[in-house]
This record gives structure tokens, sequence and C-alpha cells, in this order.
């Protein structure tokens, strides 16, 4: 197994990894606070964070079982070399507990508090149904011969694909609503920052070790900076340039925002159709 060659990017690389993991802890607190305040969910997509506790949750599959377990490191070892380090460090095992965590509380938020006219939509829970089934069936393909590097690479590539597709409908939401207002863009700045930190940590041990495997040996962690920071640069543009004089109302109690269930059976389709 390798070792750190400079004391000093050993330093700033734990360093880095825990600012990360602190600027995307607490990122999720601002809109947790902002729900709660309002007592409202109204401006928050509820597709983004179905997508998101599934996306967390892949992830932290992941990380947790690389970290810990001793039978998918050597397999780590034996596909990418003796020579490398594993590329889960303990701020990414503490990060996806706490994400899983604080995405289930907003989730029991929008269970409680207004909602107005916003739901759950079906494409949402077909993706998610599908990408659970998808992970079961995995499962046991890699049972018999317990390849399970194989196997969590499957939850990585999951958390990938919700990670490039999650922030979607709250884009889409901002664009049509012409506004960012209920949305928290102190999130947003969070998660840039924990970004930035997150690819620069794995840029230090690149450098430390002469070798790039830990970018592409963790795809997963790699994109996940990248797609998170160019998100957020539109999060960013929405709600500082685009839409900055453009607040629509978010009153709980407006007559407009009668509340719905967060599915809509077909049933109640139909007749309102009619």
């Amino acid at each position: 197994m390798a070792s750190w060659n400079s004391t000093s990017l050993e330093v700033l690389y734990e360093v880095l990894g825990w600012s990360a993991f602190a600027s995307w802890s607490v990122s999720f607190y601002p809109q947790v606070i902002l729900n709660f305040r309002r007592k409202s969910v109204v401006g928050l997509n509820f597709d983004f964070v179905v997508l998101n506790l599934t996306k967390h949750s892949s992830y932290l599959i992941y990380n947790a079982t690389l970290y810990f377990s001793a039978a998918v490191q050597r397999q780590y070892y034996e596909k990418y070399g003796y020579g490398q380090m594993i590329p889960v460090a303990a701020n990414d095992v503490a990060f996806s507990i706490h994400a899983v965590l604080l995405t289930a509380i907003m989730l029991v938020q929008i269970a409680i508090y207004d909602r107005g006219s916003q739901k759950i939509s079906k494409i949402s829970l077909v993706i998610v149904s599908a990408v659970w089934l998808t992970a079961a069936v995995c499962f046991f393909i890699a049972l018999p011969t317990h390849s399970w590097l194989w196997l969590i690479s499957i939850f990585n590539s999951i958390q990938v694909f919700m990670t490039v597709i999650k922030y979607i409908p709250q884009v889409f939401m901002n664009f049509g609503r012409k506004s960012t207002d209920g949305f928290s863009i102190g999130n947003i700045l969070l998660d840039f920052l924990g970004g930035v930190a997150n690819y620069a940590q794995m840029t230090v041990q690149s450098i430390d070790q002469n070798s790039w495997v830990n970018f592409y040996g963790n795809i997963g962690k790699t994109l996940l900076s990248l797609v998170s920071i160019f998100f957020d640069l539109i999060f960013m543009l929405q709600h500082f340039v685009l839409y900055r004089a453009k607040k629509s109302p978010v009153n709980p109690k407006s007559s407009k925002d009668i509340e719905e269930p967060l599915v809509k059976s077909t049933d109640q389709s139909q007749s309102e159709e009619a």
C-alpha cells in the first residue's frame, strides 16, 4: 500500500478534504432552515430532493464499502496496483452519512410543510425505482463471484448519473418561475466551495504520488466535483443575474397554493381534465 511522500502535501490533503466536508455538510442547512422559517417548501423542487436522496445513498454505499472493507480494498489494489492509495478518505464517508440524514429531513419537511401545488413527478419515481432495481440485480450478479469492487463501482456510477440529472428539475423550475425565491442560494455557494476543495484534494494526492490514477480510479468523485461546480454556476447565474429582481410570491397561505398530494393519482388527473 502506498504512503505519502510529502508530509506537507498530506496535511494539505487532509485540510482540503475536511474543508470540502464542512462546506458540503453545512450547505444542506440553509435550505432546511429556510423551509423551517417559512413553514413552506414552495420553490424547492421535490424531484431534486428525491433524486438527491438516491444519489447520496448510493454514494454512501460506495464510500463506506471501499473505506472499511479489506476485501474490496484488496480487489482495488489488484486492479490498479498495490502502489496506489485508496481514493476514499474519512471525510468522504462522514459527508455521505451526513448528506443522507439531511436529505431525509428535507423529505420530512416536504411531507409536513405547505407545498402549494407542487408534487413529486412520476418520472422521478420511475427513475428512482429503476435505479434501485438495477442495483439489486447487480448485487445478485456479483454474489457468486464476490465481485464486490465491480458492484460498488455500479453504485458509484449510479451516484454520477444521479448527480448529473438531480439539478435539472430545479434549474427548469427556476427558469419557469423566473425566480429562485424559496431555493436557498446559501446551499449553492457552499456546495460550490465544497466541489472546488474536493477537486483540489484529489489534485494534491495526484501530485504527491506522481500519478493520476485516483482520478479515473474514483471517477465518481471526480465527476461529482465537476458536475456540481457546473450546475452551481448555473444557479448563481440565475440568482444573481437573471432573476435577481424577479421575486415570485411564496406566501404559504396564498389561495393559489392549495395543498395537493405529493403524487397525483391517475383518477385525480382524469377528473381535473374532465
